[in-house]
Order: C-alpha cells, then sequence, then structure tokens
C-alpha cells in the first residue's frame, strides 16, 4: 500500500513538474512561437515579377513602415487591396499571392509589421493597430472606401478585421483566421490559463462584431497551425449575408492551390 501510494506521488510529481516546465515555455517563449521575422537592409533591392513600388511611411522618429505596393499591368484600377500578411518572414513570401488580385485589376498594398523586412521599431499589438489605421487611411486619399478590400492571412486577419470595425470599405476577407491570440493557443494548451498568460490579444471574434461590411473567411480543413475547430469559433461573430467558407483538405499554407479558393477570390472581386 505505502509503495503504491509512493509511486503515486511520484508519478504526480512529474506530471506537475512537465506541467509547470510547458507552462513556462509557453509564457517566456511566446514572442517567439507568434512572431517570425526576416530583417532587410534598407539598402537591399526588391525583384519581384509583376510591376511594383517600395514606399516607406514614417510613424515617428523610431518607426517607419515599409510597404510594397503592387499593380496591375493596366490602368485604371478598380481598387486596392490592403494585404495584411501573416507572420512569417516579410513581404518577400507573401509577394506571390498578390497576383490573384492585380490580375483583376486591384492595386494590393503590402505593408511589414515593425521588425518585419524593413520595417523599423518595436514590434506590440498597439502599433500593429496604429500602422494598419495609417495604411487605410492612405488607401483612402487614392481611393474612394467602396474600392477598399482588407484582406487578412493568418496573422493579419485580426489586425485586418480591427482596420475594418466601423469602416464603409467594400469588403473584408480573412485567410486562415483565429478567435484571438490566447485562443490559438488554448487550442493547444486548453490545461492552461491562457487568456491570464499571453500577452498579445488580438481579439479578432470581438472586432468582427463591429465589422458592418461584408465578411468572407476562408479556413482549411487540415490547418494544424490554426485548427479549423478554432477558426470556426468566430462564426457566431458573423451577421447575414457574412460567409464562412471550409475548404476541404487545405491546410494553413496551401488555400491557395484549392480552385474553391480562386472560385471564391474570383467572386468576390468580380462585385
Amino acid at each position: 500500500m505505502n509503495f503504491n501510494k509512493k509511486k503515486i506521488f511520484r508519478w504526480l510529481r512529474i506530471l506537475i513538474l512537465i506541467y509547470c516546465s510547458i507552462g513556462i515555455a509557453i509564457y517566456y517563449l511566446q514572442d517567439y512561437f507568434l512572431f517570425h521575422p526576416e530583417k532587410l537592409d534598407r539598402s537591399y533591392q526588391f525583384k519581384f515579377n509583376q510591376p511594383f513600388e517600395e514606399v516607406n511611411i514614417p510613424m515617428n522618429q523610431e518607426d517607419t513602415i515599409n510597404m510594397v505596393k503592387f499593380f496591375p499591368k493596366e490602368k485604371p484600377y478598380r481598387g486596392v487591396v490592403i494585404y495584411f500578411h501573416g507572420n512569417m518572414k516579410n513581404v518577400e513570401r507573401f509577394a506571390p499571392f498578390a497576383d490573384v488580385f492585380t490580375k483583376k485589376g486591384y492595386e494590393v498594398w503590402m505593408p511589414d509589421y515593425p521588425g518585419y523586412g524593413k520595417s523599423t521599431g518595436k514590434l506590440t499589438e498597439e502599433k500593429l493597430y496604429q500602422q494598419a489605421l495609417q495604411v487605410q487611411k492612405l488607401a483612402m486619399t487614392a481611393y474612394h472606401s467602396d474600392s477598399i478590400i482588407l484582406y487578412g492571412k493568418s496573422l493579419g486577419s485580426g489586425i485586418a478585421a480591427y482596420a475594418a470595425a466601423g469602416t464603409t470599405d467594400k469588403m473584408l476577407i480573412l485567410e486562415t483566421p483565429y478567435s484571438s491570440i490566447p485562443d490559438i493557443f488554448g487550442c493547444y494548451a486548453f490545461m492552461y490559463p491562457v487568456n491570464r498568460m499571453i500577452n498579445y490579444k488580438i481579439p479578432t471574434v470581438d472586432y468582427l462584431q463591429e465589422v458592418h461590411i461584408p465578411v468572407t473567411i476562408l479556413a482549411g480543413t487540415s490547418d494544424w497551425v490554426i485548427p479549423h475547430r478554432c477558426a470556426s469559433k468566430l462564426k457566431r461573430s458573423l451577421k447575414a449575408g457574412d460567409q464562412f467558407i471550409s475548404i476541404s483538405g487545405a491546410t494553413h499554407h496551401d488555400l491557395n492551390k484549392s480552385m474553391k479558393y480562386y472560385q471564391v477570390i474570383d467572386s468576390l472581386l468580380n462585385r
């Protein structure tokens, strides 16, 4: 009996140690899990297979948004897609996704986040919001709001939803989105109090409740980065006429390889 108790207590100590170790790792390494920027020297020359222009938008003495504008081959342009990209590397990784929009006559503005590419400054949640609004404000000097499309991919989905709240832009499109940053961690580590542990929040599910323009969400059923069951939590924030489209078999990184993806995007851009 005493032997069995000792064995049980030993395993309990081991489980508690593992639980605490994982919790400590989540807390102290959360930025490492969330952000994977690749910086570029300011003298670095972009090379893309479509017309583009690089612009720098100063926010203050320390923060500058570096943004690449991709252009259709022919004018007049139908509008602009502000593309908030994912958490990997920089604009070079996501540039190939611009042509689905430029082929339909839309400019694509793709800003890098602080610390990504040539953008400078320290990355914070508040800066992500401020810079998104600044890019949106600039777009409104070139286009009427009904010609502006906000597009968020992965990390960028919450930022795009924030920028779309209360606007009269044409539409909001979210690819592989999340309900909130803590919820992403909670999808894997449900046994931890992630709402108190995770510093970044970006509650997409809340921002969508303030979005009055049409919303389309695209999510892969085989997404292992942001599981489909977690993205599905956004359904409760959608209004009548909004769309949540599941792409069967698609993962976090290959929605654009699905014919259904192009059918949906073409249908939206042809409106």
